[in-house]
């Protein structure tokens, strides 16, 4: 009799229909088109599955969930979580004017609140290029916070007169036990000068719970002390910061915009050089032969662009990006691993144009380009953190079975209409991270 129930019970289930393991944590997405975040192609009129925090099932067949939650897609496009691959949690909702007078908690609670805003607006993953976003990351993680996933540079490093050495003018010379300035103190940036020096600081960064290390080893925009063309560390500081990184299997970032100091770190075995917009193409190739991430960012003189208020920094900006056009075009060209990134800096105004900057790539990228850049290219990018990547459960940047349920639902396609994306507000109808769902437009 029991054997009769049972076949009679499994002759009532359509021969087409696949359905999930029972679970309270399953959420079912009926009637979307799947961008996987690698392939061009739509899955159309699919359903996809999420048990937990991961992708369980993806299927054009039928779906079903026993006592989950069931989303009508409506014929949308579901892609994958965004992810900026140069970003500051804590710098990018800083104004200036905090990093002169304020102190670390104002610099902290900014970047508390700022983090919610950045994944709202469809971004689930960062890597976070230079601060102390430590304890945002774990309150994050822990579910106290709400933001995107963090990959921590920590305190970027800086030479003395670098990037980054934001210190008065007064500040030099120091002598031997002179007090740390505030901000290296409280580990918003670092200083290194030396071998010793260098392998010291990348350890204490390491210790602090870093993924990767950030430094900066070329002339910068926003700094003072420091022309765009000057090479910044020496050969062995370089291969100093690679070899301590490699002891910990992760990886150095560096600052950089021209050839020579780009040259010498891919020479020291950096992997992934951030900006580059006047690299020319003997670098490129370069970077192309020893497999270097170039990650940079379409910043142009525009609408969106940062003002300066003194004219040596202006100047720099006008030379930088005078040379981005030119360094997408021939970073295509050559096939160098491009990276999706932004680099907002002193102005929470600015940081809401973080989606917009993905539409500043239509010049050089077609929007299947754009959206795997700043999803699956950008998640193998930031494998470079080997066992230091603190999410190893599935893969990021894409939707496949056993990926991290990292999902947004969008109305209308990116793949044709990429500017769709440049108001994530009112076209990101759904935002899941980790298979939690932060905003579900489709109930109100």
């Amino acid at each position: 009799m029991q054997i009769q129930n049972l076949v009679a019970i499994l002759f009532t289930v359509s021969a087409n229909a696949v359905f999930a393991q029972e679970a309270s944590n399953q959420t079912l997405i009926t009637n979307v088109n799947v961008f996987d975040g690698v392939n061009e192609a739509l899955i159309e009129n699919a359903n996809v599955v999420i048990n937990g925090n991961l992708i369980e099932t993806i299927s054009t067949e039928p779906l079903a969930v026993a006592g989950g939650k069931v989303i009508d897609g409506g014929g949308r496009t579901l892609i994958p979580g965004l992810i900026d691959a140069h970003w500051h949690t804590t710098y990018a909702y800083t104004p200036q004017s905090t990093v002169v007078s304020g102190d670390i908690s104002e610099v902290a609670i900014r970047g508390a609140l700022g983090a919610e805003k950045t994944l709202m607006r469809g971004f689930t993953t960062i890597r976070d290029t230079g601060g102390n976003p430590f304890s945002i990351k774990k309150m994050i993680d822990s579910g106290e916070l709400v933001g995107p996933r963090i990959l921590p540079s920590g305190p970027p490093i800086t030479q003395t007169g670098g990037h980054l050495d934001y210190r008065p003018y007064q500040a030099v010379p120091m002598n031997q036990g002179d007090s740390q300035w505030y901000w290296y103190a409280n580990g918003l940036m670092l200083q290194a000068d030396g071998v010793p020096d260098v392998i010291l600081r990348t350890r204490e960064v390491m210790r602090m719970g870093a993924s990767q290390i950030k430094i900066a080893a070329g002339g910068g925009v926003s700094s003072l002390y420091d022309p765009i063309d000057v090479r910044q560390y020496t050969r062995a500081e370089l291969e100093a910061f690679v070899e301590v990184a490699d002891t910990y299997n992760t990886y150095v970032l560096a600052h950089i915009f021209t050839d020579d100091a780009a040259q010498v770190a891919i020479e020291a075995g950096v992997k992934s050089l951030e900006h580059g917009m006047l690299f020319s193409e003997e670098t490129l190739r370069m970077m192309k032969e020893n497999d270097v991430w170039l990650s940079t960012q379409p910043i142009l003189n525009d609408e969106t662009a940062l003002a300066f208020d003194d004219p040596v920094s202006t100047a720099k900006f006008l030379q930088v990006t005078d040379g981005t056009e030119k360094v997408y075009q021939l970073a295509k060209e050559i096939g160098v691993k491009i990276a999706f990134g932004t680099d907002m800096l002193f102005d929470p105004k600015t940081a809401e144009s973080q989606t917009q900057f993905l539409t500043k790539l239509k010049p050089w990228f077609t929007p299947y380009e754009i959206l795997k850049m700043a999803t699956s290219d950008n998640a193998e990018l930031l494998e470079l953190a080997g066992p230091r990547h603190p999410y190893q459960e599935g893969p990021l940047g894409e939707i496949t079975e056993g990926a991290y349920a990292d999902l947004i639902l969008v109305n209308g396609n990116p793949l044709v209409d990429i500017d769709i994306v440049a108001d994530p507000h009112t076209n990101f109808v759904l935002i899941m991270k980790d298979g939690v769902i932060y905003k579900n437009a489709l109930e109100n």
